[in-house]
């Protein structure tokens, strides 16, 4: 009873600390070495536990899926020092500019498409913030409509491929799924992959783009005043020269990353290789590429890859600790005491992810949460695929949910002082709906994420 105990009291502990705003890796890692020194000294925590961290950290350092992480981290970065996202911007708005509500349309099919080619939230919301809400408010569309729809579409990249959480997301299942089949005496166990989850998130992915395309529409139609019709002085055609030239290389670079995954021609970190170096001779050829932008670009992604990683070694030391003061029994023995078995578990995790996610980082929840709960999950039948890409769905919605959602933050740091924060969290209301409701599509009908991964793996 005291393990269990303690193993709760590390979980709140860690909340707390990291709600203070403390270092997340570090406090991962020093309060679960301070609960384990005081389980050691009560007798309530075997040390043997902590001689498995070595062989942990070597296998975190030796990772090949964990790989791709870096590569598309620079990936996103080049594409979007070398506005790729100004120029697609651009034809887009030009395209749709007959249209009332065009801007709006450009905003959510660019969005896709950056999402589709960086897969880096943060990087997108404040890119299309800075190129598209000027002129969206220039042209009179309702700045909380406006708003919000730059800070859903900003979040598409947590959800379509190839997303960075995606790729964590599939290395912390892949590791579950290997216990949770050990648990039940499977021991040649089944495996699921990144490039698993690539091809489930990809129809929920393009549903929601679909959705938010709908609403705009709907809200072009009901309330016009909303998303105002350009004037004949802000229309100007487009050729079909320009089209091409914005939208064929970022294209070429979906196609190459996400065809070559697909297609079962590449590992998503032989894709990401090539996305990277796909994403460096689009800058080349625009003219982008230089020493300085290339070492900008370099810093940045070694910036973030070892934030990721850092993070990754302080979960890792916490995932021992709480297991050796029996946390996972416990979890194990909530979830199977619950009415209503797998569909009553499955709401409860999803329901704390939400929550959690005003609080914590998707990271943190990938490297913190799912590695406790998603053993037990994944043992009561659930299948992992459509699992990861429920989290990915929960953890999109928590970017977006007032008033702790990160991609606000993003998009308020980039907002006129005239636009007051009430209205970005007006805006994104009717997205979070949509998003929940997209939540529910994919509880109700799981095929719409197995039914393609099931298809390519015959």
């Amino acid at each position: 009873m005291g393990g269990e105990f303690m193993a709760i009291a590390l979980f709140v502990c860690l909340c707390l600390a990291l709600m203070a705003g403390y270092p997340v890796a570090f406090t991962l890692g020093g309060i679960s070495l301070l609960f384990a020194g005081i389980g050691i000294i009560f007798d309530l925590f075997e040390p043997s536990f902590l001689g498995a961290l070595p062989s942990r950290l070597y296998g975190t350092m030796t990772n090949q899926t964990l790989m791709a992480v870096p590569l598309f981290v620079f990936m996103g970065v080049m594409l979007e020092k070398s506005r790729i996202a100004e120029d697609l911007l651009d034809a887009m708005a030009r395209l749709f500019g007959g249209l009332r509500g065009g801007l709006a349309f450009s905003v959510c099919i660019v969005g896709a498409l950056l999402a589709a080619s960086t897969g880096i939230v943060g990087a997108t919301v404040v890119t299309l913030g800075l190129l598209a809400l000027p002129t969206m408010l220039r042209r009179g569309y309702d700045p909380a409509l406006a708003t919000g729809t730059l800070a859903a579409t900003g979040t598409l990249g947590q959800i379509i491929p190839p997303s960075i959480i995606l790729v964590l997301l599939g290395d912390v299942l892949s590791n579950a799924y290997q216990q949770a089949q050990q648990r039940l005496g499977i021991f040649s166990p089944k495996t699921v992959t990144v490039s698993d989850l690539f091809v489930g998130a990809l129809l929920p992915g393009l549903l929601l783009v679909v959705l938010y395309l709908l609403y705009l529409a709907f809200v072009a139609w009901r309330q016009p005043e909303k998303l105002p019709a350009p004037t004949p002085q802000e229309r100007s055609a487009v050729s079909i020269a320009h089209l091409l030239r914005s939208l064929l290389p970022p294209l070429l670079l979906i196609v190459a990353v996400l065809g070559s995954i697909l297609g079962g021609v590449a590992t998503p970190t032989e894709a990401a290789a090539v996305g990277a170096l796909g994403a460096g001779l689009l800058a080349l050829g625009k003219g982008q590429l230089s020493i300085v932008k290339l070492r900008e670009v370099a810093q940045a992604t070694a910036e973030i890859s070892a934030m990721v990683f850092m993070i990754l070694l302080g979960a890792s030391i916490f995932s021992l600790v709480f297991r050796g003061f029996g946390g996972d029994e416990l979890i194990h023995e909530l979830f199977h005491s619950l009415p209503g078995g797998a569909f009553t578990a499955t709401l409860v995790v999803m329901l704390v992810i939400f929550l959690l996610g005003f609080i914590l980082d998707f990271i943190e929840i990938t490297f913190v949460v799912v590695p406790i709960v998603g053993p037990v999950l994944l043992s009561m039948g659930i299948d992992p695929v459509w699992l990861g890409v429920m989290i990915a769905l929960n953890l999109q919605t928590s970017f977006l949910t007032p008033p702790f959602g990160l991609s606000l933050f993003y998009l308020r740091g980039v907002t006129p002082a005239g636009v007051p924060t009430s209205a970005i969290y007006r805006g994104v209301l009717p997205f979070i709906v949509i998003q929940l409701l997209m939540l529910l599509i994919a509880a109700c009908w799981p095929g719409l994420v197995t039914w393609l991964p099931t298809l390519l793996a015959q």
